[in-house]
């Protein structure tokens, strides 16, 4: 075998085996599926109890919300407005119904997300 020969031997392309890619791509999306459905990140924005603000990944249990959602959001869609009390009791009602799985600091693209770009007083 001469070194030409070796050269292009060791650079011809590697062909994956289709059914292992199609299999690898089964659970991704499986994966990605599940993670989408069942957890939720809730950006807390920074208000008098937590000036720096969080951003928490939970186990969804709540039907309510959405996948990145906020207290914000959730009182604005309840209908019964945006106020440091309904923050509060939303708050408390993720926490009590929705282990937390990680913390995070505070997102303000993720929070923008969850309201839809609508800015609430802190």
């Amino acid at each position: 075998m001469t070194d030409s020969d070796r050269t292009a031997s060791s650079e011809s392309p590697r062909k994956g085996n289709p059914a292992k890619l199609v299999i690898i791509g089964i659970i991704v999306l499986t994966l990605l599926v599940a993670a989408y459905t069942q957890l939720g990140i809730i950006v807390v924005q920074p208000i008098g109890s937590v000036p720096d603000g969080r951003t928490v990944v939970i186990w969804r249990r709540s039907a309510n919300l959405n996948f990145i959602d906020s207290a914000d959001a959730v009182c604005d869609r309840s209908k019964a407005g945006v106020s440091l009390f309904c923050r509060g009791v939303v708050l408390a009602a993720i926490v009590k119904t929705n282990p937390i799985l990680l913390r995070l600091p505070y997102s303000k693209v993720l929070y923008d997300l969850s309201t839809g770009g609508k800015e609430y007083e802190r």
